[in-house]
């Protein structure tokens, strides 16, 4: 059922408020972040510090979008599925931040980012059923997320004293 965008504009404002709700809960866990992760020792390719915070905004803009779009499709019968795969992969994206900046485990971070990844290609498998575009907008994520996994792995292998 298509719905009027004008009057699904509010719809979208609660997507990106809860989206941006997850990344807040994960970024309290990163105070301490630039000068930890200046610490540790790096792979040449790792990104500098400041590249986080622009590219995890554009990514949360991009997820908003998408389950938006996807709440704009459905038939209100179609059931919940995309809603609870969504809202699980954003609890385990703000969790992966805890368990690797606040608590400094990077064995368990990297085994989280993991099965983080698994549940962004399982909402983008949900989501293309429903919209297509939908699921494209979640493709940034899911590669930024690939490159995390590879990278919180070689930060962990790096430095197996501080994590």
């Amino acid at each position: 059922m298509k719905r009027d965008l004008k009057s699904d504009l509010p719809s979208l404002a609660v997507w990106l408020l809860i989206t941006f709700a997850a990344g807040a809960l994960g970024a309290v866990a990163t105070s301490q972040a630039p000068e930890f992760y200046q610490g540790l020792m790096q792979p040449s390719w790792a990104p500098p510090s400041w590249l986080f915070g622009p590219v995890w905004s554009t990514l949360y803009v991009l997820m908003g979008i998408a389950v938006w779009l996807v709440w704009r499709s459905r038939e209100a019968a179609s059931g919940h599925g995309p809603y609870v795969l969504y809202v699980v992969q954003l609890v385990a994206n703000a969790l992966w931040s805890w368990i690797f900046f606040a608590w400094h485990r990077g064995q368990w971070a990297f085994i989280e980012v993991l099965v983080l990844l698994a549940l962004i290609i399982a909402t983008m498998f949900s989501f293309a059923r429903i919209n297509r575009s939908a699921a494209w907008l979640l493709a940034p994520y899911a590669a930024w997320t690939a490159f995390a996994s590879l990278l919180t792995y070689t930060v962990w292998q790096l430095n197996p004293d501080l994590l």
